[in-house]
């Protein structure tokens, strides 16, 4: 077998590969043997088909299946013979198949090549102290009682600041105000007296109005409202109160606890609500400190990455928002994005990603740090207990598109990751 190999840039290769003439004649005279036992062709009994008539009713497909075993392995062999390894499945063209003569075609594919990574051990890493004082609990208890109000009605006063009022709306453009008269009527709105959403000026015509009554009035938006078909018009807006309710946020005192759950006092309440936020803000530090390593790492990556590998992080972040759309009950397809502004916007993070974790498997390789089988399968076992699955189920979802070969390098990359982190230079602020 020949062999040419072209480096086309430090990532992108070509090999050009020849396959002797005696191999693939001998690779045509068995595929048409086999096909010589089951082909039906009248006037010959099955089997029974002479090589000849086989060749003749059926080359094109016998030179077909020839080149589907005869390249991949053939551009198998010529990887392994320069110890090459393609980051994505290679590109093949130019495939030239025929009786006598020699098989050949072009692979394009691209590699990582060889660098060094420089010294990473002692990697100088700062990391946030998790420290959580009682005004940030104080601030998320107050977020559980906002949380856990409740509203009340209100029958014995008018509507004032701060009230939520039941109202039939009609809402009027007048003509020339905005280049056309609208009218908009809507019943059972829900307001909120003093919100900041509020129309300028609205809620001083409504304070005092009791239920059953109506008012009309006109609002005018200034030339810079931020709405800008409102910016500069007049509206008239006809309100009748239907009903009055008043926000009512609960005490912070043992029964408000005890209501919230598995909780007999306030001070068992808020000493769970420090633990969790000291929890969240310990994983926020090492989340801090994890991206200030990868980030380090994708700096010592001088060359130019494969564009197969960022097209592919590329496809995964794309993935990953959509699969966060649909937990969302908003479908992908109808949410108005424009996917390739979101690809756009994502490729230099993407290459970051991609630098990054070039230099993990690089030092994963010097490191020799590896996962082995009995890794993966507890792998597994945990996944399929966090969802409720079976570990073969989930064995035989990933066993396709080669899912547990993504899964092993993914797991190897964690603990490179934690082979540098227990190895860096780590000062706590």
């Amino acid at each position: 077998m020949k062999t040419e190999f072209v480096e086309v840039s430090d990532t992108q290769k070509r090999l050009t590969v020849e396959i002797p003439a005696e191999a693939v004649d001998a690779e045509i005279a068995r595929v048409t043997a086999t096909l010589s036992r089951r082909a039906k062709i009248p006037g010959f009994r099955q089997g029974k088909v002479p090589a000849n008539v086989v060749w003749q009713r059926f080359k094109d497909d016998i030179l077909h299946e020839v080149a589907q075993h005869l390249v991949p392995e053939a551009l198998g062999l010529a990887l392994r013979e320069r110890a090459l390894e393609p980051v994505a499945t290679p590109d093949v063209t130019d495939v030239v198949v025929n009786a006598l003569q020699p098989l050949s075609f072009t692979a394009t594919f691209e590699t990582v090549p060889a660098f060094d990574p420089g010294e990473y051990r002692g990697i100088a890493l700062t990391k946030k102290a998790a420290v959580v004082d009682d005004a940030a609990v104080d601030e998320a208890l107050d977020r559980l009682r906002q949380r856990g109000a409740r509203f009340e009605p209100v029958e014995d006063r008018p509507l004032a600041l701060h009230d939520w009022a039941t109202v039939h709306l009609v809402r009027d453009v007048p003509a020339g105000t905005a280049g056309k008269p609208d009218h908009e009527s809507h019943d059972n709105v829900t307001i909120e007296l003093g919100a900041a959403a509020n129309p300028p000026g609205f809620d001083d015509h409504l304070d005092g109005l009791e239920v059953g009554q109506t008012r009309t009035f006109s609002v005018h938006y200034p030339a810079d409202f931020a709405a800008a078909e409102l910016a500069g018009t007049s509206v008239e807006y006809t309100v009748t109160l239907k009903g009055i309710k008043r926000r009512v946020v609960p005490a912070l005192d043992d029964d408000f606890a005890k209501d919230l759950g598995a909780f007999e006092t306030l001070a068992d309440l808020r000493e769970r609500v420090r633990h969790d936020l000291q929890h969240e803000a310990t994983h926020e530090s090492d989340r801090e400190v994890r991206d200030a390593l990868l980030g380090n790492l994708a700096t010592r990556v001088s060359f130019e990455v494969p564009a197969s590998l960022v097209e592919q992080e590329l496809d995964r972040r794309i993935d990953e928002f959509a699969r966060r759309l649909v937990d969302q009950k908003i479908d992908p397809n109808k949410a108005g994005i424009d996917w390739q502004q979101f690809r756009d916007g994502q490729r230099d993070s993407a290459v970051e990603a991609v630098k990054s974790t070039v230099a993990l498997d690089e030092i994963a390789r010097r490191e020799s740090l590896t996962v082995g089988d009995e890794d993966v399968e507890s792998e597994l076992q945990r996944y399929a207990e966090s969802s409720g699955r079976s570990a073969a189920s989930v064995r035989a979802h990933l066993s396709k598109d080669d899912g547990l070969g993504r899964l092993r390098t993914g797991m190897r990359r964690e603990r490179t990751l934690d082979f540098l982190l227990a190895n860096a230079s780590l000062t706590i602020q």
